[in-house]
């Protein structure tokens, strides 16, 4: 049996509460993988949002969409995600059903611009005021380029402060022979 990587596994967590029809946020948009995949989950009659301070970033999303015949569902703004509660309408608050976040730097751009943890932490925060109940927060905290573990800590330590009897947390951090491997924080809006 193949095991599944945590890109995967988060995945599968998401197939889970995401519907057609469903509001998500691809917090972090990269190359636009997250967002093709929350743009398939919720179909023509949903909605994804998207953040990212790199137009090379929102222009590779916007090929891949288009390529496959998903971007009339997709709003990116260029702009950090730390700026998504005064960006998005505020319809949205509270029926957010999925906000993915990848943690790093831009596969194939320049590696020294990565998320930090000031920033981070704001999204983050701003995020549990956009989620549903049943709603979930999923953070690929990739720890390998310079202040990536300390990023890492910093999400980490805000997910374990939060009230149990409003949210569950989840840590995945798969056992590896390199340095710098990625963890996975899950976090589910109860009520």
């Amino acid at each position: 049996m193949t095991k599944l990587s945590l890109v995967q596994q988060a995945h599968l967590a998401i197939e889970q509460v995401v519907t057609a029809g469903d509001i998500t946020i691809d917090a972090t948009v990269g190359n636009g993988h997250d967002t093709l995949f929350l743009a398939t989950r919720v179909g023509p009659s949903g909605k994804v949002y998207g953040f990212d301070i790199q137009q090379q970033a929102l222009d590779s999303a916007y090929r891949r969409l288009d390529d496959a015949g998903e971007s009339a569902q997709v709003s990116l703004y260029h702009a950090g995600h730390e700026m998504m509660a005064m960006l998005l309408p505020p319809s949205v608050a509270g029926r957010v059903r999925a906000v993915m976040f990848n943690l790093g730097y831009l596969p194939g751009g320049d590696k020294q611009r990565t998320t930090g943890g000031s920033t981070t932490l704001a999204a983050v925060q701003a995020s549990l005021s956009l989620l549903a109940p049943g709603g979930v927060l999923s953070l690929l905290a990739y720890t390998g380029h310079p202040g990536g573990r300390e990023e890492a800590e910093l999400v980490k330590a805000w997910a374990a402060s939060l009230p149990h009897d409003l949210f569950t947390v989840s840590l995945t951090v798969p056992p590896s022979e390199r340095g710098g491997a990625p963890e996975w924080i899950m976090v589910q809006r109860l009520k």
